[in-house]
């Protein structure tokens, strides 16, 4: 069996309720950038990108993924 190490540290957020229909505020996942410091715009494994005010955090993940994000986390 081979073993696999993961090192990536990942976020969880959507997008705040009102900004967008409810039926897209799926959780979206976010590699936490080296140096622990968040950039201005966060941008999700999918590819779509928030900015200030944009998201609410998830301690965890919850609710209906992004299932493109779920298919790029395999990979990082």
């Amino acid at each position: 069996m081979r073993t696999v190490e993961i090192t990536a540290r990942l976020l969880f957020g959507r997008p705040l309720p009102g900004s967008v229909g409810e039926w897209r505020r799926v959780v979206h996942i976010f590699e936490v950038p080296a140096g622990n410091t968040l950039p201005e715009r966060l941008t999700a494994l999918c590819g779509t990108s928030f900015g200030p005010g944009e998201l609410e955090s998830l301690g965890r993940p919850t609710g209906m993924p992004c299932e493109s994000c779920l298919r790029r986390v395999a990979t990082h």
